[in-house]
């Protein structure tokens, strides 16, 4: 064999399967090259999922006749005026994408510049380039991608459906389009427009949530909490959902690095650890965050999809993120999804249907126009009015698993707040030893007792640990616990940590443990059931990590077998000094396990609900 240089258009394809995997590269590389020309309008348009057309309009600057005859050639490129990899300041610099486009499809390029006498326009099928001719067209520049992979016929066969590569195209436009709020697209195919958004103008942060809201849905908007921090240069901005308004997988988490959206495993963990003890390990937040990192502290050239990126600090990355989103959940406090009256409200019209016929309601109005009413707007949550009463009450420093005190020194009426206007309204009565009903102003608030003492509970230990005063009581008589012998032996190996979180064990004797301490906050909890559960636990803890590493885990164990269980009966003033601490406590709308504690339903959802409106 002969060592040789490969032809111009072998080269490019070779770079086209790195470049180009799907339609859905292709309109990626064409859309950020129109954002790069400064564009306020991409307009991108579809056929058979991207197979016979793809068509990408701006109104960007456009190129003059050489800029385009030169744009074909490889690694050529507008967006290195210094030659400098380091600063880059563009979603573009590698200068692959026009002729590995090219190189495996037929491509017509159009494209005029403000005040230019008329357009110019170039063909290129499989490589092989026409001549540069004249062509009318406004300012800026339209790309045609036609039978794209002809030249390439078995990459062909890895394609999927026209509706899954559709969306993949319509995926990156909307990542795109998030990052850009000031631009307008449109994303359509022959029979319908996927994605209309309209350029945002004023405030940046009013401008993304807009633009949010209409990609993620509206319910995002509702949800959403502000995120803004800034560490070392490092800026962190955006928005993230409550923990009550989750979903099953991640696919609505969207990371953003100097505009440029990238899937990154440094922030998918960030998130995880932020969400840690509000969410269950199935369940996942959604949130957009926009990170703007100094151009030589991250380095984009990792691979040619600029897909990927590496940070220079990446552990100050993450903890920027980490601590951004924490301080976010903290101070919306008990504020849960506003989604959770909405689903209330469509259970019981899902139940109301289901009644026989003389059995269902009878309106003013007629059933079937009654039937008809849209889903009531979800109410927007109890948090706007938290700031006003979230000191928390003195009466309430006693253990809460051993109840409240039922005589307050100054109940809030006296202080000038009737309990209706508290954010979680006042105590009318309790359903089947289980649920707090209270009233509000505006309607009324069901909460699960259990879920949220849990929660408070939880709160409560931490903050204790992180003061180191975590207060013990001492059992009369020392509870021994009988379990297999290697989890007896991992709880004793453990004896110390646990007891700086005020639960005092030792081994006694083969598999079993004696209790002798457990944590004050517990009250009189069930210690049999709580020693299993640490243990097994520990089980699937590794044993390289200490507990203060899975701090959240450990404390969510412990508190859920010390809160006032379901079926325990409570006074109003135990139900009244539960619902203020909730609105006292940070996160108390969910409980550890990622489930709402309460929900709020309006005057006028209520009213929706016997057809009154």
């Amino acid at each position: 064999m002969t060592l040789r240089r490969l032809p111009e258009n072998i080269v490019n394809q070779i770079a086209a399967g790195e470049v180009v995997e799907r339609p859905a590269s292709a309109v990626k590389e064409l859309v950020e090259n129109a954002i790069d020309a400064g564009a306020s309008r991409i307009d991108v348009v579809m056929r058979e999922g991207g197979r016979s057309l793809i068509t990408v309009t701006d109104n960007g600057t456009g190129m003059s006749r050489e800029e385009l005859e030169l744009c074909f050639e490889r690694h050529a490129t507008s967006k290195l005026p210094d030659d400098d990899l380091v600063f880059i300041r563009n979603l573009g610099f590698r200068g692959e994408a026009i002729p590995s486009i090219a190189s495996v499809s037929r491509m017509r390029i159009t494209t005029r510049q403000e005040g230019a006498e008329n357009a110019w326009a170039l063909s290129v099928e499989g490589g092989r380039r026409g001549e540069v001719e004249p062509d009318s067209g406004a300012r800026g520049t339209r790309v045609e991608v036609r039978d794209i992979f002809f030249a390439t016929p078995a990459r062909l066969k890895f394609l999927k459906t026209e509706r899954s590569e559709f969306g993949a195209a319509l995926d990156v436009v909307r990542r795109l389009a998030m990052a850009f709020p000031s631009i307008s697209f449109t994303f359509a195919d022959d029979n319908r427009v996927a994605l209309r958004v309209n350029g945002a103008e004023g405030d940046l942060f009013d401008g993304w949530l807009n633009r949010l809201g209409a990609i993620m849905g509206r319910d995002f908007s509702e949800n959403a909490m502000r995120i803004e921090a800034e560490r070392d240069g490092v800026k962190l901005a955006g928005f993230a959902g409550v923990p009550t308004f989750n979903r099953g997988n991640a696919e609505m988490q969207f990371m953003f690095v100097n505009g440029r959206p990238v899937r990154d495993k440094l922030f998918t963990g960030a998130v995880r650890g932020a969400y840690m003890d509000l969410l269950a390990r199935n369940r996942h937040p959604l949130l957009a965050l926009f990170l703007e990192v100094p151009p030589d502290e991250v380095d984009v050239n990792v691979h040619p999809a600029k897909a990927e990126v590496r940070f220079r600090d990446s552990g100050g990355v993450r903890g920027l993120i980490v601590g951004a989103l924490r301080n976010a959940l903290a101070e919306h406090g008990h504020r849960a999804s506003s989604t959770i009256s909405g689903q209330a409200l469509g259970a019981f019209r899902a139940d109301m249907n289901t009644l026989p016929l003389q059995s269902q309601p009878r309106a003013a109005t007629s059933w079937s126009r009654w039937a008809e009413v849209e889903n009531p707007r979800p109410s927007p949550g109890l948090a706007e009015q938290a700031a006003e009463f979230q000191s928390p009450l003195h009466q309430q420093s006693a253990p809460m698993a051993r109840g409240y005190d039922t005589q307050p020194t100054q109940t809030p009426e006296a202080q000038g707040h009737p309990l209706e206007q508290f954010p979680l309204g006042a105590a009318r009565s309790q359903l089947h030893e289980t649920y707090i009903v209270a009233q509000t102003d505006r309607g009324m608030v069901l909460v699960d007792q259990h879920a949220a003492h849990e929660r408070l509970v939880m709160e409560r230990m931490k903050r204790q640990l992180a003061e180191k005063s975590v207060a013990r009581q001492m059992l009369l008589l020392p509870e021994v616990v009988e379990l297999d012998e290697l989890s007896a032996s991992r709880l004793a190996e453990r004896a110390e940590e646990l007891a700086e979180m005020g639960l005092v064990l030792e081994a006694f004797g083969v598999g079993a443990i004696v209790i002798r301490e457990t944590p004050a906050m517990l009250g009189d909890c069930n210690v049999r059931g709580l020693v299993q559960d640490l243990a097994d636990d520990l089980a699937e803890l590794d044993t390289a990590l200490s507990l203060k590493d899975r701090l959240d885990d450990v404390c969510a164990t412990m508190a859920c077998h010390g809160s006032v269980r379901a079926g325990r009966r409570l006074s109003i003033e135990e139900m009244n000094a539960l619902l203020r601490e909730m609105e006292a406590t940070p996160h108390s709308g969910q409980c550890n396990h990622g489930r709402p504690t309460y929900v709020e339903l309006q005057l006028g959802d209520i009213e929706k609900l016997f057809g009154r409106r």
